[in-house]
């Protein structure tokens, strides 16, 4: 059965869209990123496109390219676009699909609406990506804690970066999610090294 994983962050530029890449490489999955806020030249979906090398991925293009790095609900205001979750489908497709959020869980897309709201409106399970550094305990925990309040189901924890096996073991346990992989710093970012780093993740 084919699967959907939405991947989110504790942040911005913690890893998602490198996960994201490694996690589509691995799967051979499908991807798609919704909305896409600003750096339309240099977009995620271009990058993760650049970084693959299967030939089974599809890359789903995105159903609001906004114009500003901001915040998707100013910068659709800007563009005089209204955004609604649940107006977003997923793409169909007869692949496993891997969507790519915007930010963290409670980004806005509109004046009511977080990406939270988009990730229940979706009903996909949820991969969260993590960082170690000071306060990352905090911040993931917080992000788990969303997920769990709105009853949305987590997959597991991917780390990104420098390991600390400290924090990891005490975030896992504390919240019973389990760690999916750990991807170290990848020093050349390009399709091999995405290529190899698929088999830091437990799929």
């Amino acid at each position: 059965m084919n699967k959907t994983y939405f991947i989110t962050g504790i942040g911005t530029g913690i890893g998602k869209t490198i996960v994201s890449a490694i996690l589509t490489e691995k799967l051979q999955a499908d991807y798609w990123k919704p909305i896409q806020s600003g750096d339309l030249d240099n977009s995620d979906s271009l990058l993760v496109a650049r970084l693959i090398s299967n030939q089974k991925t599809v890359i789903h293009p995105e159903q609001f390219k906004l114009s500003q790095p901001l915040s998707p609900h100013l910068s659709a205001r800007i563009d005089g676009i209204h955004i609604e979750a649940a107006a977003i489908k997923a793409p169909a497709t007869t692949n496993n699909l891997v969507i790519e959020g915007a930010g963290g869980l409670m980004v806005p897309i509109n004046e009511e609406e977080l990406i939270l709201d988009l990730i229940k409106s979706l009903s996909a399970k949820v991969i969260v990506v993590s960082q170690n550094y000071l306060g990352s305990i905090n911040h993931t925990l917080l992000t788990l804690e969303v997920l769990k309040s709105r009853k949305i189901e987590v997959e597991g924890l991917i780390f990104n970066g420098a390991a600390n096996e400290e924090s990891e073991r005490y975030i896992s346990t504390y919240s019973g999610i389990p760690i999916l992989g750990r991807i170290p710093q990848l020093d050349n970012l390009d399709k091999e090294s995405v290529q190899k780093a698929g088999a830091h993740l437990l799929f």
